[in-house]
């Protein structure tokens, strides 16, 4: 009989940028790795839409979701740590210049860029000189924000309400201002509403509003400014299929067209031992790693199996998380054109000119505003592949609110499912705008909107077809108003996604794009953790889903011998850290060190590297004296005091 240890079984449900990079880090320390996914392609909203050329000249290709690589340093950590590298897996990354193009209404634009000289030029545009100091000052800060929440928010976990008291954390806290709004914060260094516009923007990166994302999110300014943006030739879907096949290498196999209906778990509900999928087939495994969506996770996947005459019943716990505000949803276009756009940068921003009041729509009111803030993105202009020779791929991303709640209209039919432009058509209107509806899009969404709200509702029973030609509309007359070219000519093919598709084909919550929101009390130990965690029948849903329902529940689970279910673990946007591609990335790395550590097993990453010989020129001589206002000003109160020291001294000596 062998003495050599049971190799260690894992689980990954869905084949995203987190569950990809755990299943090859698991890998990578000894797991055999069974990873599946519902569709019949990897990556998740990190995958790609193609289009064919009627006169096979080309394909047009399109990123479903993400098309710009922020934080490039976790990128090129994470192959690193799993002995290879972004160039090694045949990865290459070519720097957008410039970063944005920024479309105001009022006619003017203005150039975001990592070059110095022209963001001097662009700034002082607007502010003069002393603007130019004062980006140079928000830089500094929005860096710091940067360099605290990489070394101790995105690359340590939060597993507790005790995590927060660690003071490695909380002597930074107050320097990262999560107290105040990147709109606030932004105040300071911009005076005019142009730039405070322009440097805040980058809130929708996180799904939420500038007025109401924490000012620590001013770290993406930063990367974005000083690291630059990145675009992966081939499509953002390169860094996954990368990923996936470092993974196969190490032994992961990928099921694909593969939908699990439920995680099974002990019969006390203590641990989790495999999955049932909805083929019937059980699959049993050590551990099981969630990447689907996480409000979904907890909802139907570890629901109380249901009869055949009883419908899934969510846990406390689950209805209490649907309660937590939720991150935006989009109408995204994916457009080929028939001629290049030379008037369009890789990345084009077009602000509404009511700036606060369309983000007010999204996030507070979830609508799909009258004139909404949008991106645009040309993927052919940084890499030619995306597109035919002489032609350009267009993507056209609208924030909207997330579907909500409301009763079905009368005219729906019996089965619950609407009477026009029903949503199970996934909204793919190819070529003709109405496809779909029985009604025209003679006009834009203000036109339809009523006298007593701002733009549409976003609900389940909405006439999307309708909706999307209404949208379009209105993106198409902007662009055409601040450029001067009218695109609606060129396009000579066109698929949507709309709230209703990331919902039914991504199974995300209210269609949220990006998860749940990045509100304060939606992030650190408030966040969903990364160890799945066992309901309270005492608390969970009997509070809300508000910031103190969530203190309440992280109070109670303190004193819970068993708060969490063994060997279950979730990653992925709504878990701890949070959403984007690099903080999944980071999620990834933080779930596959917990599994190990949960179970005694070593990091290999962890290796201590050998450290590099400091040459006599390189070596860091800090000087003493720094002739910095605070020396200066500590001098000066240091001659001061300095009689009246030597004074009470004597008095002390005379008293003795």
């Amino acid at each position: 009989m062998s003495d050599k240890p049971r190799q260690k079984t894992a689980i990954v449900i869905g084949a995203g940028i987190g569950g990809t990079s755990t299943a090859a880090r698991l890998a990578h320390a000894g797991f055999k790795v069974t990873v599946l996914e519902k569709n019949s392609f990897t990556g998740g909203r990190c995958s790609l839409l193609y289009h064919q050329s009627p006169d096979n000249g080309g394909t047009y290709r399109f990123d479903q979701g993400p098309s710009l690589l922020l934080l490039p340093r976790l990128f090129h950590q994470t192959f690193e740590e799993l002995d290879t590298s972004l160039e090694a897996e045949g990865v290459e990354l070519r720097k957008c210049e410039p970063n944005y193009r920024m479309w105001f209404g009022d006619g003017e634009a203005f150039v975001l860029s990592t070059d110095l000289a022209t963001m001097k030029r662009e700034v002082e545009r607007w502010e003069g000189k002393a603007g130019y100091e004062r980006y140079l000052a928000f830089l500094q800060e929005s860096g710091r924000h940067y360099e605290l929440s990489v070394e101790h928010v995105l690359l340590k976990n939060f597993t507790s309400l005790a995590s927060m008291l660690r003071w490695s954390f909380l002597r930074h806290l107050l320097a990262l201002h999560p107290f105040e709004s990147i709109w606030t914060r932004a105040g300071k260094y911009f005076w005019t509403e142009r730039l405070r516009r322009v440097f805040t923007f980058g809130s929708m990166y996180m799904g939420m509003s500038p007025f109401d994302a924490p000012g620590t999110y001013s770290l993406l300014q930063y990367t974005e400014l000083a690291e630059g943006i990145w675009y992966p030739v081939g499509g953002f879907h390169r860094v996954v299929q990368a990923l996936v096949e470092v993974g196969e290498r190490l032994g992961v196999e990928y099921r694909l067209d593969t939908a699990v209906e439920r995680i099974l778990l002990s019969e006390d509900g203590s641990k989790a031992v495999g999955v049932k999928l909805e083929s019937g087939e059980t699959v049993l495994a050590d551990v099981v790693v969630n990447n689907s969506d996480l409000v979904y996770a907890y909802t139907n996947l570890l629901a109380p199996p249901a009869s055949a005459e009883q419908e899934v019943m969510p846990t406390p716990y689950a209805e209490s998380l649907s309660k937590r505000a939720a991150s935006c949803s989009s109408i995204s276009f994916y457009w080929a054109l028939s001629r290049k756009v030379p008037e369009l940068e890789a990345h084009n921003i077009f602000l509404a000119d009511e700036y606060k009041e369309s983000f007010d729509s999204i996030f507070k009111k979830h609508l799909i505003p009258d004139a909404p803030s949008f991106y645009v993105n040309v993927p052919s202009r940084v890499d030619e592949s995306a597109a035919p020779e002489g032609k350009d791929s267009v993507v056209v991303l609208v924030p909207v609110g997330h579907l909500v709640d409301t009763p079905p209209p009368a005219s729906t039919s019996s089965d619950g499912s609407a009477a026009r432009g029903s949503s199970s058509e996934l909204s793919h209107a190819n070529g003709d705008i109405n496809k779909g509806s029985s009604r025209q899009a003679d006009g834009d969404i203000k036109s339809r909107s009523p006298p007593s709200q701002p733009g549409l509702q976003p609900t389940a029973h909405q006439d999307w077809p309708f909706m999307i030609a209404l949208a379009r509309q209105t993106i198409l007359s902007t662009i055409a108003a601040r450029t001067g070219v009218d695109l609606a000519p060129m396009i000579i093919h066109e698929e949507t996604n709309d709230p209703m598709t990331w919902k039914q084909k991504f199974n995300l919550d209210k269609g949220a794009i990006l998860g749940l929101s990045h509100s304060f009390f939606n992030v650190l130990c408030f966040r969903p953790s990364t160890r799945a965690r066992r309901g309270n029948p005492l608390l969970d849903g009997r509070l809300g889903g508000g910031a103190f329902g969530r203190v309440a529940e992280l109070i109670g689970d303190l004193g819970r011998s068993q708060g969490t279910i063994g060997g279950l673990y979730m990653v992925g946007a709504s878990a701890h850290p949070g959403t984007g591609v690099p903080i999944c990335l980071a999620g990834g790395r933080l779930v596959a060190e917990q599994v190990l550590e949960d179970l005694h097993m070593d990091v290999p990453w962890r290796k201590p590297k050998e450290r590099k010989q400091v040459g006599k020129l390189d070596r860091m001589d800090e000087p003493i004296w720094q002739d910095s206002w605070e020396q200066w000003f500590l001098l000066a109160v240091g001659l001061m005091a300095m009689p009246w020291l030597v004074l009470l001294y004597m008095v002390y000596l005379n008293l003795t």
